[in-house]
């Protein structure tokens, strides 16, 4: 029988302050910058199918709501009252753990001997191994690069630690004290929620509490769906690209259609590159996974503020994913930089649901979430100090009215930055400036958000810098309704010497005492015809030395002299003609001219099925025929040959869908459909 609603948004509260306490609880006791400052954990309470109902709305990565605990409950079989399981594998989890570095426990609860709901908590791991410090790397290739795969087992049985599953974990890590200090912080964290559920078990009974489970996610849904009603019925597509696959050079195409129907939304990923060699690919299973679908739930609780955060929130939601596409790839694909694509998906929905509703959804933010990693060695040669500088993020992007946060992605992520002070504490190096990037931000009737800079002195020899998830260097963040991209990623290696060295994506950094690294993030894409800025806005930006005279003038048409803004010379210059300019930036104009999205498409279709070497071959060959016919930097520029090249790249298509349909064909069959 459902509960009334007074006793369920009672009940709705005090869950929701259980999971809320076991955060703090978590953050208070963990050990690595990356749990106590960054916050890059979370904890909540699942249903015995596995889905949360209960998540705090305060504390934690916020994004996870749409997870789903089931596959690795199931997997250990039957538990006992002070058991607790521990998985970080994609795969044997289905999708509940979305790296290795993402150590998952759950709890069972029990109530008078019966098992009422799940306890769950996660956090990221300095070091799980692998081929690199942070076990984290663009360059991986499969999971096995990335570090120790741990099945659902359990870690504690009846109450007592299973020495072996520390043992095991702690030998194949860098920072074994560390990462056993981070688990000690998570079982803290259940052991206290299970004590708050008995508690409020105690005050309105075993049978309301698991009836809200069902309730408030079903309360949710509803809310969702009438949110999701705002959105007329219809199809909407939209397409957008990652730089490359971990400096390949070939930029990776994400690509949806999604069908909305009284509040119902289908989310179609066909179009969208196969999967890669390298380790940007989202481990979904094909299920409306959270990574997918976050840009919707983001949109639910932005225009419904009060609706209770739980996995109902997603129950509109259904979804399509190729199987081996980047968004669905095949074990034993590299998985470990999953967030940059995770945030290009965000980009995808974003722009997607810009088209009916243009005037709540902002332009492009950032698109880039840059984890800063110093790996240093200590003293005794046998452990290593591996510890995020800064999550490094773009600036928001701008929408009607506002313009966008300055030094803050309104994206996927909401980690908090790490405190200076903390980061020279605890490693060997000097933040020399951490700041807002001037000039970064997509010009607009309102501005994007600012990126950000940071620069970095090391202090000891014999270091290492990673930075992963370095996106936007190529394809800027774009710009809506005449709004202007956001200026892309740099990296610069000791930039007051002779300027500085330009660098591209790194993987593994070799520094030393002395040397300086200079990283700076995209500003947000701005919204609106930039000619129509209030100037005086335009002026605050140049007086808090965000913007230039300069780039007043060439990006706002506002002339400004030592006295303020000079009304006459300003309207004379904004009244000029104008030359066209693209809000998507030149380089994504250049490659969407020469690559028509219903081609690659087909290319896509034609690849999913094969082999990770021959969809590398294939894809690389195709491409191969177009691209020879321009200049070495496309898409940055091209050339009057691109009509020449898109000819080709049509022709080697047709030769690539020949090829295949003979060798499907050749196969001796059986009286069914050929499988290639």
């Amino acid at each position: 029988m459902k509960l009334d609603a007074i006793t369920l948004e009672i009940l709705n509260q005090k869950l929701t302050a259980l999971t809320e306490e076991m955060c703090h609880i978590l953050q208070r006791t963990g050990r690595t910058l990356y749990v106590k400052e960054t916050a890059d954990f979370c904890c909540a309470v699942a249903d015995l199918q596995g889905r949360f109902f209960a998540y705090p709305k305060g504390i934690g990565v916020s994004g996870f709501v749409g997870l789903n605990a089931l596959t690795a409950i199931q997997a250990v079989g039957e538990v006992a009252p002070g058991d607790v399981i521990l998985t970080n594998d994609p795969w044997r989890s289905r999708g509940l753990a979305t790296h290795l570095p993402d150590l998952q426990v759950l709890a069972p609860w029990f109530i008078d001997g019966e098992l009422v709901a799940w306890g769950w908590a996660f956090l990221h791991a300095s070091d799980v191994g692998g081929r690199v410090p942070s076990s984290i790397s663009p360059t991986n290739s499969d999971i096995y690069q990335e570090g120790l795969q741990i099945p659902p087992v359990k870690l504690v049985r009846a109450g007592e630690l299973n020495r072996d599953v520390m043992n095991i974990l702690t030998a194949n890590s860098r920072t074994p004290d560390a990462i056993a200090g981070d688990i000690q912080a998570m079982l803290a964290a259940l052991n206290a929620g299970r004590d708050r559920l008995n508690r409020i078990v105690a005050q309105h009974g075993v049978t309301n509490v698991v009836q809200a489970q069902q309730d408030l996610q079903a309360y949710s849904a509803i809310r969702a769906r009438q949110v999701l009603r705002r959105i007329p019925d219809g199809v909407y597509q939209f397409e957008d690209y990652l730089d490359d696959a971990a400096g390949s050079g070939l930029p990776v195409r994400l690509a949806i259609t999604a069908t909305f129907n009284d509040g119902n939304v289908h989310l179609d990923f066909t179009g969208s590159d196969a999967q890669v060699a390298a380790a940007i690919n989202i481990p979904s299973h094909g299920d409306p996974h959270a990574w997918l679908t976050l840009r919707i739930l983001a949109l639910v609780c932005t225009l419904d503020k009060s609706v209770p955060l739980n996995a109902g929130l997603l129950a509109p939601v259904t979804l399509f994913a190729p199987a081996g596409s980047l968004v669905n790839p095949h074990y034993p694909a590299a998985v470990g930089v999953r967030h940059a694509a995770a945030v290009r998906v965000n980009d995808l929905l974003n722009g997607l649901l810009g088209q009916p509703l243009p005037d709540v959804m902002p332009a492009a933010s950032g698109g880039t979430i840059i984890p800063l990693v110093i790996a240093e060695v200590a003293r005794n040669g046998r452990e290593q100090n591996v510890q995020v500088i800064e999550p490094m993020v773009g600036g928001g992007g701008a929408r009607w009215g506002r313009d966008g946060i300055d030094g803050r992605d309104n994206s996927i992520s909401n980690l908090a930055n790490n405190p200076v002070e903390m980061v020279e504490a605890e490693t060997h190096i000097e933040i020399r400036q951490y700041a807002l990037r001037p000039g970064s931000a997509g010009a607009g009737q309102w501005r994007g958000g600012m990126g950000q800079q940071i620069r970095v002195r090391i202090l000891q020899n014999d270091s290492t810098l990673l930075a992963r998830g370095m996106e936007r260097m190529l394809f800027q963040p774009w710009g809506v309704q005449g709004g202007q991209p956001g200026q892309s990623t740099t990296l610069t290696f000791n930039p007051d010497v002779a300027g500085g060295q330009p660098l591209g994506k790194i993987d593994l950094l070799s520094v030393n005492a002395g040397d300086e690294v200079l990283l700076q993030t995209p500003g947000g894409g701005g919204w609106g015809d930039p000619f129509k800025r209030d100037a005086l806005a335009v002026q605050n930006d140049v007086d808090n030395h965000l913007l230039s005279h300069a780039d007043a003038a060439q990006h706002y048409g506002v002339v400004l002299t030592d006295h303020g803004i000079d009304a006459a010379a300003t309207a004379a210059l904004r009244s000029q003609a104008r030359a066209a300019s693209s809000s998507f930036g030149a380089a994504r104009e250049n490659w969407q001219t020469l690559f028509e999205g219903d081609l690659l498409t087909r290319l896509n279709q034609l690849l999913y099925p094969l082999s990770p070497a021959e969809r590398q071959r294939h894809r690389s060959a195709v491409f191969a025929a177009a691209l020879a016919q321009l200049p070495a930097d496309f898409p940055r520029s091209t050339s009057p040959a691109i009509a020449t090249a898109r000819q080709a790249f049509s022709a080697a298509l047709r030769a690539l869908e020949s090829e295949l349909s003979a060798s499907i064909t050749s196969i001796p069959g059986d009286g069914h459909a050929p499988v290639k």
